[in-house]
C-alpha cells in the first residue's frame, strides 16, 4: 500500500493522507480520528468530500517511527477479523461520544 501524509499547517486544518488504490487510482482523505486499541494506533480516513460513496468506513493500522519523527508514518491493512471488529467497536464508541458531545453543546 502506498500513502502520502500531509501534516496540517495550522490547528484549524485536518491531517490528510493520499491512498493509492488497487485499481491504480488515488484518493485524498481527511483523517477523522486516530484510535488506539490494544496499544496499537489505527486511522479512520474519509475521502476529500468527507464521505465514502459506498457507505463503508475504512480502518488502517497506523504507526510512526518514534526514533525519527520526520519519517513518513506507515499504514497497514487489517487482515485479522477479531482485530477489525475491535477497531470497529472502538470507532462506534467514538461516534457515540461525538454525537453525545454535539447534543450537550447545544
Amino acid at each position: 500500500m502506498s500513502q502520502t501524509f500531509e501534516q496540517p499547517e495550522s490547528n484549524d486544518e485536518e491531517m490528510t493522507v493520499t491512498l493509492d488504490l488497487e485499481d491504480g487510482s488515488s484518493v485524498e482523505c481527511a483523517i477523522v480520528t486516530i484510535l488506539t486499541v490494544n496499544n496499537q494506533d489505527y486511522i479512520v480516513p474519509l475521502d476529500e468530500n468527507g464521505e465514502n460513496e459506498d457507505g463503508e468506513v475504512w480502518f488502517y493500522r497506523y504507526s510512526e517511527n518514534e526514533n525519527n519523527p520526520n519519517e513518513e508514518p506507515v499504514l497497514d491493512y487489517i487482515d485479522d477479523d477479531n482485530e477489525y471488529e475491535a477497531v470497529a467497536d472502538a470507532f462506534d464508541e467514538f461516534l457515540d461520544t461525538q454525537e453525545f458531545d454535539e447534543i450537550t453543546e447545544q
